[in-house]
Parts: structure tokens; C-alpha cells; sequence
């Protein structure tokens, strides 16, 4: 009798998590959970790996992995974005094209 892999159900969860708060608010706060998700992942894979027959589940574990790295890449796309939209910013005000802008 094959027993449900333990920590795929949490890898997936985390990777669902992670992918909507990258998406919908924060990338940051995203990323974290999809590390996390990547983490238990892993954790699950290699437990798996181990003795194949035993467990049922491992398609959780690669869903995850695939969310997680989703929801990674959009994160690290909001981060080069704000890095690009302050560098604008700060840039402009260091040589001084927005002194004439009323705020």
C-alpha cells in the first residue's frame, strides 16, 4: 500500500502562495515563499528518490517546482524594475532635468 510523500501537499501550497503573492501585491514576500516551496520540494524529491514504490505524490512536488520558479522570475522582474525606476529617478534629480517640474 503506497502512502501519500510527505511534504509535497506543503510544497505545493507554498508554491500556490508564492506565485499569488508575487503576482498580486509584493515580490518580495513572494519569493520567500516559493524558496520555501523549492526547499520542501526537495525535501519530498529525495525522499522519494529513495524508495520510488512507497510513496504516491511526486507530481505535487514537480507542480511545485514549476510554480515556484514561476513565481521566482517574476519576482526578480519586479526587483530589476524597481531598480531601473528609482536609478531613473535618482538619476534626474542628480543632474538636475527636474528642477524645472513643479510637484
Amino acid at each position: 500500500m503506497k502512502e501519500e510523500l510527505p511534504g509535497a501537499s506543503s510544497a505545493m501550497t507554498m508554491g500556490i502562495i508564492g506565485l499569488i503573492a508575487t503576482v498580486a501585491c509584493c515580490g518580495p514576500l513572494g519569493a520567500i515563499f516559493c524558496f520555501i516551496s523549492l526547499s520542501k520540494g526537495k525535501k519530498a524529491r529525495l525522499l522519494y528518490e529513495q524508495n520510488p514504490g512507497q510513496y504516491t505524490g511526486i507530481e505535487n512536488v514537480k507542480t511545485a517546482k514549476i510554480l515556484s520558479i514561476i513565481g521566482l522570475v517574476i519576482a526578480a522582474l519586479y526587483l530589476v524594475f524597481i531598480i531601473l525606476y528609482f536609478g531613473v529617478i535618482i538619476a534626474a534629480i542628480t543632474t538636475g532635468s527636474m528642477d524645472g517640474m513643479q510637484y
